[in-house]
């Protein structure tokens, strides 16, 4: 495993994300030595949504409004419904997405996350997979959606869904460790 030891990785998350898309990605993180921050809209706890319940409260280690991009080597987007379709309309969660990726800085998302990329305006031509329900959202917006358990596209890491976390999250660790992708 790649040693992330000098990485910093912000999860960017609303209430209702899907537990496993965040406690697994997370503890996969850490574990490779990366320092992790939950930041979200919120401060205090988040509540996460587990199947078909809701599940963990989780702290925010940061609030959006004062997070930068800079102090961050990579972000991670977990999915579940209600969280990404809450982060989307957010803008400053949809810029602080974008800056990630106009840095080619790695960025994973796992399941429903891609949709907040949706906003950014920066899929066109980029290859990804998803949940199956969002491939026509993100197909029109220019992304060239496939149907695998883990794609890459110069440092952007998708997956479809939480059967997939053990790849995506090797993935993952292995795009921050490989760095900043021009």
């Amino acid at each position: 495993m790649a040693d992330l030891s000098n990485k910093k990785v912000a999860i960017l998350t609303e209430e209702g994300f899907e537990q496993v898309e965040l406690t697994s990605p997370k503890e996969a993180l850490e574990a490779a030595g990366a320092t992790v921050h939950i930041i979200s809209p919120k401060s205090g706890k988040i509540k996460a949504w587990n199947h078909t319940d809701w599940g963990i409260e989780i702290d925010v280690d940061k609030e959006l409004s004062t997070a930068s991009p800079d102090d961050y080597d990579a972000l991670v987007l977990p999915g579940g419904v209600l969280n990404p379709d809450k982060l989307r309309q957010n803008k400053d969660a949809v810029a602080f997405t974008k800056a990630f990726l106009d840095a080619g800085k790695p960025l994973a998302a796992i399941c429903h996350g891609p949709q907040l990329l949706i906003e950014t305006g920066e899929l066109q031509g980029r290859r990804l997979t998803s949940y199956p329900s969002l491939q026509t959202d993100l197909k029109n917006a220019g992304a060239d959606w496939v149907d695998e358990e883990v794609v890459t596209d110069n440092g952007l890491v998708t997956s479809r869904r939480p059967d997939d976390l053990d790849a995506f999250n090797k993935k993952t660790i292995e795009e921050i460790a490989e760095g900043v992708h021009a």
